[in-house]
């Protein structure tokens, strides 16, 4: 994150984005907009069709399209 000098800083903000770094490298999925903890997670889109079948069958994944898909962590 890059912030010129003349530019205030939200530390909210900076450690929002920090703890969502861990969250995504941890687990291993991304974080939609302004992602706070406690919110739904995106799981990473199925790459191959074994994948796609399994995503379909798992009832703990809240399936927006067969695509997209986000989970609580």
């Amino acid at each position: 994150m890059y912030y010129t000098l003349n530019v205030g800083r939200n530390m909210d903000e900076i450690l929002r984005a920090l703890e969502a770094l861990q969250i995504s490298d941890k687990y291993k999925v991304a974080l939609p907009l302004d992602w706070k903890k406690g919110d739904k997670v995106i799981c990473p889109a199925p790459k191959s069709l074994n994948d796609l079948n399994a995503r379909l069958a798992d009832n703990s994944v809240e399936k927006v399209t067969w695509y997209l898909a986000k989970k609580s962590i």
